[in-house]
């Protein structure tokens, strides 16, 4: 890419930018029900009585550090097995035990609430044992939902005197009480109350649930609870967490090594005539958009394979193309040429939809609005204008602090526009109340990237480092961490987040290398090599974390997979220019 001198900022380099509800038995141990060759009188011979037996801790204390108390554990095995509808299995681990999951009088309890006995459950209610703030609590629980069920019937009358007799003098929660008057006047109302027929019951216990202590009532999904947290424990202290599955397996600890970081060329693509500047994963995945000096951008499919093949050829800009952006649903596609247009393509046919231009100005930075329909753009007047579906502009305003805008971003709810200002400046600006605020550098900025939660925006400065900084409230950004070691002293250089929950950074160099660092400790984990110029923008894609992609001014894209063997090689690879090392190479005259 063309040099700048040491004291101009590299501005023409700078592109814009339910719970699940267990049925009424799985509340309750029904040994009762089972046919009476079910019942041992020695459950512990029917399940094999040369099993060796744990020998109890003296103090009831269970596990190799000894603070595990053995009756807890027990009754949340037994909850857990009760709750997966393991009904007869839960009787038999109280029974053997020796360890009720429940007294009786909460026994009786739960069934006199799942069967509708709400007097009946209320006198039980005062026999458990509960503080009196506990018992008011669950009292106005039980008695709203016999309020409710009676409005249901037609019963207004009785209705009226369950508000006024039983659930008034509770004295608590005194708005929702008048709220419950108006239901008397239009019963229509219990449904926004939050009151609904089905499984209603059930949920009443699972509010009675919360409102009693955990040792009289054991939490419902305790045992995934628990289960989770060591999970995410396992999770949060892996350093290398890139991990494409959705579940952790429970028979040996989580770890992930360093060959989960895509490190490893298996394609090249090198359709592009000149330098590409700018690339980009689609938000499914499924493509990757590149854009190029030469005036064109392409869409490149991800194909089963992992490899990447030419889609579309996107041809008519008259200058180099800046950036793409995808619509929030990639059926759409916006590339923007330097200081010329925008324009809009269709995905699937690779068609010009539209051309957003303005008389004497000139473009420089797109982008999509949360709903897929409205578009923004940077104007060379340092301003924004925002189009609407049919292509015409609603709506044109200026920044207090605007400079010439080059990059570009929305958060995914809309609400605040990220731009790039002045030399130093990066302004934040809601859209709606026009408040502005500003992350302020203490050098050139260059290029930045917004999280895909839209909390942190990653910043590439003239010194050669990048900056994270939290975004994520109305107060000031602040600075989280620095990133060094990657070579920038000319040219724009682009970095973006990656990997499972964007745990990793990476970012383009001017040696030639790729960089990723962990994202939370700062350390540089990897440096790759294989490109012959420049590295200018890199992008990680968001539902593969395997894969990395990388863009050059040796007019290539690099896509970077895990370090291991190619067993699924294309069969074509041979025909296409494929190097002996696994390397495809693509030219965009393969599809």
């Amino acid at each position: 890419m063309g040099g700048l001198d040491e004291e101009e900022p590299p501005s023409k380099r700078i592109k814009p930018s339910s719970l699940q509800f267990c049925t009424n038995s799985s509340f309750l141990p029904q040994t009762h029900n089972l046919p009476l060759s079910t019942k041992s009188p020695n459950p512990s011979l029917e399940f094999g009585a040369s099993m060796a037996r744990p020998v109890p801790h003296p103090q009831g204390l269970i596990g190799s550090k000894g603070f595990i108390k053995r009756d807890e554990f027990v009754r949340i095995i037994t909850k857990a097995l009760y709750s997966l509808g393991y009904e007869r299995s839960g009787s038999i681990l109280e029974e053997e035990s020796g360890i009720q999951l429940h007294e009786p009088v909460i026994d009786l309890f739960r069934k006199q609430v799942l069967n509708g006995d709400w007097d009946g459950s209320v006198q039980t209610l005062h026999k458990i044992g509960l503080e009196q703030s506990i018992v008011k609590s669950a009292a106005f629980v039980i008695l709203e939902h016999k309020f409710f069920e009676l409005l249901e019937k037609g019963n207004i009358l009785e209705a009226l005197r369950t508000l006024q007799a039983e659930i008034s003098p509770l004295e608590v929660k005194k708005e929702r009480v008048h709220a419950l008057t108006g239901c008397i006047l239009c019963p229509a109302r219990f449904a926004e109350l939050g009151f609904v027929g089905e499984n209603c019951r059930v949920r009443v216990l699972e509010e009675l649930q919360n409102i009693f202590p955990p040792s009289i009532m054991v939490p419902e999904r305790r045992l995934e609870q628990l289960v989770e947290q060591a999970l995410n424990v396992q999770k949060d202290a892996c350093y290398f967490h890139n991990f494409k599955g959705k579940t952790l397996s429970l028979y040996m600890d989580h770890r992930c090594g360093k060959e989960q970081i895509p490190s490893r060329t298996t394609q090249v693509l090198d359709a592009h005539q000149d330098e590409v500047w700018y690339i980009q994963f689609s938000n499914n995945g499924k493509y990757l958009a590149s854009a190029s000096h030469d005036t064109t951008a392409i869409i490149w499919e991800v194909n089963a394979d992992g490899q990447l093949s030419v889609k579309h050829k996107l041809t008519g800009h008259k200058q180099p193309v800046l950036m793409v952006s995808w619509s929030p649903d990639d059926q759409q596609i916006l590339t923007c040429g330097v200081e010329e247009c925008v324009r809009l393509w269709d995905t699937g046919s690779g068609r010009c939809l539209r051309v957003y231009e303005k008389a004497g100005l000139g473009l420089i930075s797109c982008g999509f609005f949360p709903n897929g329909k409205d578009v923004i753009t940077g104007i060379t007047d340092k301003s924004f204008s925002v189009w609407g579906p049919d292509g015409r502009e609603i709506d044109s305003f200026k920044c207090q602090q605007q400079s010439k805008t080059s990059d570009l971003a929305i958060t995914s709810d809309g609400r605040l526009i990220v731009s790039l200002n002045k030399e130093k400046v990066i302004l934040l600006t809601d859209r709606e109340t026009k408040r502005e605020r500003v992350i302020e550098e203490q050098d050139c900025i260059t290029s930045f990237c917004l999280s895909s939660d839209g909390k942190y925006l990653l910043v590439n400065v003239l010194s050669g480092e990048i900056h994270l900084w939290f975004i994520g409230n109305d107060g000031l950004p602040s600075l989280v961490m620095r990133y060094k070691g990657h070579r920038r002293a000319r040219y724009v250089i682009r970095s973006c987040f990656g990997g499972t929950e964007q745990a990793f950074i990476a970012s383009g160099s001017e040696d030639s290398l790729v960089y990723i660092w962990h994202r939370a400790t700062g350390d540089l984990i990897e440096t790759l090599a294989g490109h012959s110029g420049t590295v200018n923008c890199v992008s990680w894609n968001p539902t593969n974390p395997y894969m990395l992609a990388s863009a050059s001014d040796d007019h290539t894209v690099r896509i970077w997979g895990l370090n291991k063997p190619n067993i699924h090689k294309r069969k074509d690879l041979s025909e296409n220019g494929s190097c002996s090392n696994g390397v495809h190479q693509c030219n965009g005259n393969s599809k």
